[in-house]
């Protein structure tokens, strides 16, 4: 097996609706309970990590939500190795709140608290708390000092910071986040596909997650990312990969799902959802925000799950998974149709599948093609 073998994560379902905007049946519930187990099937599984959604308000088929640093919190204490990321957005948290919240999180689960830094797409969330709404690249230039500063907070007494949007004069946070062998503080994941994304993910994060592409979006955005890393002087952030996974025993009735999704497809909600995303991307400066070339049928799943191809047999799966391990995908962040029958299937039928293909792999591979 590789050194390191390709990692994946789920979205927790803590909010109402299932991971497709459509009324086929879901197996799948918000409440704790359904997410405890789940959370405990899931590292028996082979996942590595839960990423918690946030939402504040009903929206878009997601009429009911926990919040998700309190709910990755639980389910923190309910597993023993699954790392948990909690969302939260920057302009409605303060990074030196988040940051406590973050160390006690860190002590409580022996270092394995994440968060997810969201720039924000849903101007009604801030509007109707009274919140100002920025435009694009001001959101990311405030994610970007809202990183910094987290960062600065875990690991430096008498943190200072003069910058446009949050200060810092000689705060101190004890206790601190663990400092482990795996990382010095907790792990800052970012998402985006704009080109303001791609840039602050070079220059601050530690992940960068990309809504569903396939090969050549993919071999684009990292290549963009690691240049501007580069011109930061710092390493790479790792990459992340969104993808809605349907696997079944046979690629026919896998196909025949993800129609079934999309005929069934709640269309007002749907397109509710892409006049919202699409207005915001919409607003970058050069017209490359998320959901810009996003059909109807990708926003059935929200982050465009669909495109990334994770559809067919548990061999076929398996097969695009390392292909985009070659490319440079670090990890794959999974949706599923019934949460807890899939992980299972998943750990069961598809993992030992990658686990084999990984381990055949060449010391150092050359990028291959995935075929959309």
């Amino acid at each position: 097996m590789p050194a390191d073998p390709v990692k994946f994560a789920y979205w927790v379902p803590n909010v109402s609706g299932g991971l497709v905007t459509s009324t086929i049946e879901q197996r799948t519930d918000w409440g704790y309970e359904y997410n405890r187990e789940l959370a405990v099937l899931a590292e028996n599984n082979g996942f590595d990590y839960a990423l918690s959604q946030v939402r504040y308000m009903a929206s878009y088929g997601a009429e009911y939500q926990h919040e998700s640093t309190g709910f990755s919190l639980a389910l923190l204490l309910a597993t023993e190795r699954l790392k948990v990321i909690a969302a939260v957005h920057p302009g409605l948290w303060h990074p030196g709140v988040l940051a406590k919240f973050g160390a006690t999180a860190d002590h409580l689960s022996n270092g394995r608290f994440a968060v997810n830094v969201v720039s924000g797409w849903f101007k009604g969330e801030f509007t109707a708390l009274g919140e100002p709404w920025l435009e694009h690249d001001e959101r990311y230039r405030r994610s970007e000092e809202f990183i910094r500063a987290l960062r600065t907070i875990w690991t430096e007494d008498h943190a200072e910071l003069a910058g446009d949007f949050y200060r810092l004069r000689d705060f101190s946070l004890k206790p601190k986040p663990l400092n482990t062998q795996e990382r010095p503080h907790p792990e800052i994941f970012q998402g985006g596909n704009s080109t303001a994304a791609r840039a602050m993910a070079g220059r601050v994060s530690d992940w960068y997650f990309s809504n569903g592409r396939n090969h050549d979006g993919v071999v684009e955005q990292i290549a963009d990312v690691h240049r501007a890393a580069a011109l930061a002087g710092r390493r790479p952030p790792k990459f992340g990969l969104n993808g809605f996974l349907i696997a079944r025993d046979t690629e026919a009735e896998a196909r025949d799902t993800l129609r079934e999704i999309v005929a069934k497809a709640d269309s007002e909600a749907v397109e509710g959802f892409g006049a919202a995303v699409k207005q915001a991307g919409r607003s970058t400066a050069d017209g490359r925000g998320m959901w810009q070339d996003s059909t109807f049928e990708d926003l059935v799943q929200y982050n465009d799950g669909f495109r990334t191809g994770l559809i067919g047999t548990p061999e076929q799966i398996a097969e695009r998974i390392v292909a985009y391990k070659r490319l440079g995908v670090d990890l794959l962040l999974l949706g599923f149709l019934h949460y807890h029958e899939e992980v299972e299937y998943f750990g069961r039928r598809v993992l030992p599948l990658v686990r084999e293909r990984e381990a055949a792999l060449p010391a150092a591979t050359d990028s291959v093609r995935v075929h959309a």
